[in-house]
C-alpha cells in the first residue's frame, strides 16, 4: 500500500473534522447535565456557543475542502482515491449538517432531501462513467460553485447569519437556496455529460 500522500491526509482531516461537528450538534448535551450559555448580540439576537464552535470548525473543514485540491493540482498529485475521499468528505461535512439544520428548523426540509437525492443521481453517474472510462469523474464548474455557495451559506446560518442579520439581508438562506438551484443544474450537466456511459451496457 502507497503512503497516503498530503492532500489526501487534509482529506482525512477533513472528514475527522466534520464528524467531530456532526456530533456536537447531535449530542444531548443536557441528558449529562452540559447547558452551553447563550449572549444576546447587541441586545436583540440570541447566540447559542454551541453553534459558533460548530461554526468555526465547519470553516476550517470547509477551507481544507479548497485546500487539499490546491495541492493536489499544483504537485500533480491527483489520485482517485482523492477525489472519491474528497466527496465523502463533502457529504458528510454538508449533508449532514443540512439534515441537522434542517431537524432544528434552521432551514426548510426540502433542501436536504434535493441536495441528497442530487447526489445520489451523480454519483450513480459518476460510477458509470468510471467504470466506463477506467477514471473517477470529477466536479463540473456548477458543481464547484454550488460547494462554495453551500460552504459559505451554512457557515453564515451556524453564525447565525451575522453581521448580515443586523441590516436584516438574509445572505445565509440566499447563498443555501442558490446552491441548492446550482445542485440541480450540475446534476443535470453530469447527466448530458456522461449520459452515453450511464446507458452503454443497456
Amino acid at each position: 500500500m502507497k503512503k497516503m500522500n498530503l492532500p489526501n491526509k487534509i482529506t482525512v482531516t477533513r472528514i475527522i473534522l466534520s464528524i467531530l461537528c456532526l456530533i456536537m450538534m447531535i449530542f444531548p448535551f443536557y441528558q449529562v447535565g452540559i447547558e452551553w450559555p447563550t449572549f444576546l448580540v447587541l441586545g436583540r439576537l440570541e447566540v447559542s456557543l454551541k453553534y459558533i464552535i460548530c461554526a468555526v470548525i465547519f470553516i476550517i473543514a470547509s477551507l481544507t475542502d479548497f485546500l487539499d485540491g490546491h495541492i493536489a493540482r499544483k504537485y500533480n498529485l491527483v489520485t482517485d482515491f482523492g477525489k472519491v475521499m474528497d466527496a465523502i468528505a463533502d457529504k458528510i461535512l454538508v449533508n449532514g449538517i443540512l439534515i441537522v439544520l434542517a431537524a432544528d428548523s434552521f432551514i426548510s426540509m426540502a433542501i436536504p432531501v434535493i441536495i441528497i437525492t442530487r447526489d445520489t443521481f451523480v454519483d450513480s453517474i459518476k460510477m458509470a462513467a468510471g467504470k466506463s472510462g477506467g477514471k473517477a469523474v470529477g466536479a463540473s464548474m456548477a458543481g464547484k460553485i454550488k460547494t462554495i455557495c453551500m460552504m459559505s451559506g451554512v457557515s453564515l446560518k451556524l453564525l447565525y447569519n451575522m453581521p448580515f442579520e443586523f441590516l436584516n439581508i438574509q445572505v445565509a438562506d440566499a447563498l443555501i437556496i442558490i446552491a441548492t438551484i446550482l445542485s440541480v443544474v450540475s446534476g443535470v450537466q453530469y447527466y448530458y455529460n456522461y449520459k452515453d456511459a450511464l446507458f452503454k451496457e443497456m
